[in-house]
């Protein structure tokens, strides 16, 4: 098996013997044979452990192993303890996808913090076959069927050639110790399930199963490469890109077919996987939207709008003359002049002495009234708002220049009345927009 390793390292991973990585250690049989393949190798790396705290003393007893492991062997070791159960109830995810987001947000903080190249992991073969089979039960996309990647982002995962049967002989041929976890004996996980009867029925059903399972999912991912890039291509020219929101024409989807298949494949990275809710959305009214856990899609009159999730902005931020920038992101810019200018939708010339408790620039609220410039008596801004058919994401992003509570201009759209220069106005401010 060693062997095998080295020549499988330096003909598909030679980017580990270049670089010091970070290396994912459970404890379990799969990572402490790569950990030791890794050691006897020669590669220079460090080790991380992830202790969730599901398991109690157990869990414990998993992070000392891996500690004094480290201590003989001589590796740097990282070891850190996580609320998991916290975590998972906060943002009402499963266990099992919460110590995924903690473990690999921790291990990207690792690779930045100690300049290390890539994370690793030790992903086998059968976890291949297990998670193959759990997507298919489930019911996945052509990407879930096309098995664990070797490579994503900053990961690498060299052992997936290797089965556990090869893994577990190899640990007792060196006499490698390891961790039993005691949660995957408990037939309650699927996955527990599949790899202790349906697997083993499969592999006795026929010796040419994972030769012809891997022949399989060659197959596969060669055909979700080729999704991947004519999904891609349809992006390019179907998602248009104003800043940070894409627009997506529905004139455009609706030409697509199979359109539920094209709405999967299009709107899956942004997080939205439930092709008949964008089906809904599609044919839903105008200032509708759905969320994902990272982005929001709009439906807007003849398009749908998808910009990532943000915090509302309920600040407010006084501004002065003379001065351009407020921490770096004032998009301001205001001085005294002595005669009008040109006029524009982003420059304003108001009345510096009716501006009473001086200016501040704000976000849009609900009830939010002004004096329109040129109109008589005031207006709620979601009238104008209404009558100049502003979509949502449009009025969440509107700021307001005000002097106290008063709206002194709808940024870049209406100034008010109460503000204007006026014949015998003795000091003008002018205000541009330069955000």
């Amino acid at each position: 098996m060693n062997t095998r390793f080295k020549t499988h390292i330096e003909t598909n991973f030679p980017e580990l013997c270049d670089r010091p990585f970070l290396l994912a250690c459970s404890g379990g049989v799969d990572s402490m044979v790569l950990w030791h393949l890794c050691r006897d190798y020669g590669l220079h790396f460090e080790v991380a452990h992830c202790n969730f705290g599901l398991r109690g003393a157990e869990s414990d007893a998993d992070a000392a192993f891996v500690q004094e492991t480290a201590s003989k062997w001589k590796t740097k070791i990282h070891v850190k303890n996580f609320k998991t159960v916290y975590y998972s109830n906060l943002n009402k995810q499963s266990l099992q996808e919460s110590a995924r987001i903690l473990r690999y947000a921790w291990f990207r903080e690792l690779l930045d913090t100690h300049q290390l190249s890539y994370t690793v992991t030790a992903h086998q073969a059968d976890d291949v076959l297990e998670t193959f089979l759990i997507n298919l039960i489930r019911g996945t996309g052509l990407e879930g069927l096309s098995g664990i990647p070797q490579r994503a982002e900053r990961i690498r995962r060299p052992f997936l050639p290797f089965e556990r049967n090869e893994i577990e002989a190899y640990a007792r041929s060196r006499e490698i110790p390891w961790r039993e976890d005691s949660s995957n004996s408990e037939e309650k996980y699927l996955r527990n399930r599949l790899r202790h009867t349906v697997i083993p029925n499969l592999k006795d059903a026929d010796s040419r199963m994972f030769s012809n399972f891997h022949k399989t999912l060659g197959f596969l991912s060669g055909s979700n490469a080729l999704v991947r890039n004519h999904i891609s291509e349809i992006r390019q020219d179907v998602f248009q890109k104003e800043g940070e929101i894409i627009r997506i024409p529905l004139d455009s989807l609706t030409q697509l077919k199979p359109l539920e298949s094209y709405l999967y494949e299009l709107f899956r990275p942004f997080g939205f996987t439930d092709w008949k809710a964008l089906h809904r959305l599609m044919d839903g009214i105008s200032g509708k939207e759905i969320r994902s856990l990272s982005h929001r899609l709009l439906r807007d009159r003849a398009a749908l709008l998808l910009r990532p999730l943000q915090d509302p902005d309920t600040g407010v931020y006084p501004v002065f003359p003379n001065v351009e920038e407020r921490d770096g992101q004032m998009p301001l810019a205001i001085q005294n002049v002595t005669v009008l200018g040109e006029v524009r939708p982003d420059v304003l010339y108001v009345d510096a002495e009716t501006l009473k408790e001086g200016l501040q620039l704000r976000k849009w609220k609900k009830g939010d009234y002004f004096y329109p410039l040129g109109m008589n008596g005031k207006q709620k801004v979601s009238k104008y708002f209404k009558d100049h058919k502003f979509n949502l994401f449009e009025k969440e992003d509107q700021w307001m220049l005000c002097s106290g509570s008063e709206i002194v201009w709808l940024v870049g759209h209406r100034p008010d009345e109460r503000f204007k220069v006026q014949v015998g106005t003795k000091q003008i401010l002018k205000i541009e927009w330069i955000g």
